[in-house]
């Protein structure tokens, strides 16, 4: 089941925040875990067990990891339980149909699929619980002896379904000791006020062209209709997750955490290895740390650092879902880094710098393509690969038409929103605000609490009578 709208966010974030501030600080995470336990299974009545079942584990594991510190074969045993049981919840609920349905495809067998139901986050929370004891066999932190605290780490509602990704040694300090202050409570409403604004003034619009435009047939569309539509879900896909991960990190905030930043202008590299430096940043760390170093990373000479990148790149594709698109739209990426590597890299850097970044963001304009149109999870690899392939033909012209009414209507309805979007995805706003706080322009700075009351009201205003509200990673 995946959230048709934030309407339950609002109406239990204020009773949530209220008993959180006014409870004592010993009392503060286990009003965080049975929050998490409620927010999550409002979502997921059924699968909040998995998510238990999966904390348990990992905590009982990092008790005996820290009691038998001195014997490692005992630790090994813990580490691998914890892992074996945390990728196997991710394969059972979340690849298990789809490699019977590619077997039931390719070989013309009859295996019934049990259609299991896709628990909402499995692959965050999964991966913020395995960080902890991995981390705590590596000793690179401390043992959390209390399970409230433990719970409360994985199950901290702002961030418990789409990220960003939270490593224990991210908040391990936080969880038992951490300061509530005006300012952090003021912060964090006005991330919060941001992320709210970009997820559904600005995501949920533009998606909607992106809706119509795949719902075409992508043989008979012009030129034109085809760069919208994709160019619609680009930007649909940065404000909807970078707007979830400002609404999580401002929760944070109000909460006393500091979470980890998500989103750097991604749309604003130079280079494909520069925009995933910059994009969904909690998850290249967590690869780089967990499967990128333990591989060898760049330490074994160049040839195996290339078979680390793809390794590392196939496996973030096949994170994002269960599709032969996703395992493409991962491998594209990994194969664009290894040419960056080899010899792209150092041409990219003599390139005057709208070159560089317009075969940076075409590029990945071309990667969403993959990710994204794909009409549907497929085990047809040939389908596949007609559908992309189709729609970027249709982006230079393959049909036959450069332009149609549908783009006139679509430049005329959506060309604000457009503009809203270029705009939002620069650090143009960024560099603004810090003038204003740097020149101490205090008209404007008064300005600023006025202008995101009218955000939230409007969004809010959004949420009570838009139908279409898409959240796009709580699937993954």
């Amino acid at each position: 089941m995946v959230f048709s709208s934030l309407t339950f966010l609002f109406a239990f974030l204020p009773i949530t925040l209220i008993i959180y501030y006014l409870v004592p600080f010993r009392a503060k995470n286990v009003v965080i875990l049975v929050s998490g336990l409620i927010f999550y299974a409002w979502g997921e009545p059924i699968y909040v067990f998995a998510m238990i079942l999966s904390t348990f584990i990992d905590y009982t594991a990092g008790r005996l990891i820290d009691k038998y510190d001195d014997n490692p074969k005992i630790r090994k045993i813990c580490l691998i339980v914890s892992l074996l049981m945390n990728l196997g919840l991710l394969a059972t609920f979340k690849y298990l149909g789809f490699l019977i349905d590619s077997a039931n495809a390719w070989f013309g067998l009859s295996i019934p699929n049990p259609n299991l139901p896709l628990p909402i986050g499995i692959s965050f929370f999964t991966f913020q619980s395995m960080s902890y004891t991995i981390d705590l066999y590596r000793r690179n932190i401390r043992v959390q002896k209390s399970a409230v605290n433990f719970m409360a780490f994985v199950t901290l509602f702002p961030q418990i379904v789409a990220g960003p990704i939270v490593r224990y040694e991210d908040v391990q300090n936080e969880l038992d000791h951490r300061t509530l202050s005006e300012k952090m409570l003021g912060d964090g409403i006005s991330r919060f006020i941001t992320g709210l604004g970009k997820k559904v003034l600005i995501a949920n619009n533009i998606g909607a062209l992106w809706t119509s435009v795949k719902a075409m047939e992508y043989s008979e569309l012009s030129a034109a209709t085809a760069w919208l539509g994709i160019l619609a879900f680009t930007f649909q896909i940065y404000f909807d997750f970078s707007g979830y991960s400002d609404m999580a990190i401002g929760l944070g905030k109000m909460m006393g955490f500091n979470f980890p930043e998500n989103f750097n202008y991604p749309y604003m590299s130079h280079s494909i290895s520069e925009f995933w430096r910059r994009w969904h940043i909690t998850l290249g760390a967590w690869f780089r740390s967990y499967v990128y170093i333990p591989l060898g990373g760049n330490r074994k000479g160049l040839p195996r650092t290339l078979l680390n990148l793809f390794i590392v790149w196939a496996v973030t594709g096949i994170w994002h879902g269960a599709s032969w698109n996703f395992m493409l739209w991962g491998v594209y990426f990994g194969v664009l880094i290894i040419l960056e590597r080899l010899f792209l890299g150092k041409w990219l850097e003599k390139l005057p710098s709208f070159i560089s970044w317009l075969y940076t963001f075409v590029l990945v304009v071309f990667g969403w393509i993959m990710f994204d149109g794909v009409k549907a999870n497929t085990v047809d690899i040939g389908d596949m690969f007609s559908q992309v392939f189709t729609y970027i033909g249709a982006m230079f012209g393959a049909n036959g038409v450069l332009a149609d009414n549908f783009a006139t209507n679509a430049l005329v309805n959506y060309g604000i929103i457009f503009a809203v979007c270029i705009f939002g995805s620069s650090d143009i706003m960024k560099n603004i605000a810090d003038k204003i706080r740097e020149k101490k322009l205090s008209v404007l700075q008064y300005a600023m609490p006025f202008a995101q009351t009218a955000v939230m009201i409007a969004s809010v205003a959004y949420i009570t009578t838009s139908t279409y509200n898409p959240f796009l990673y709580f699937n993954f």
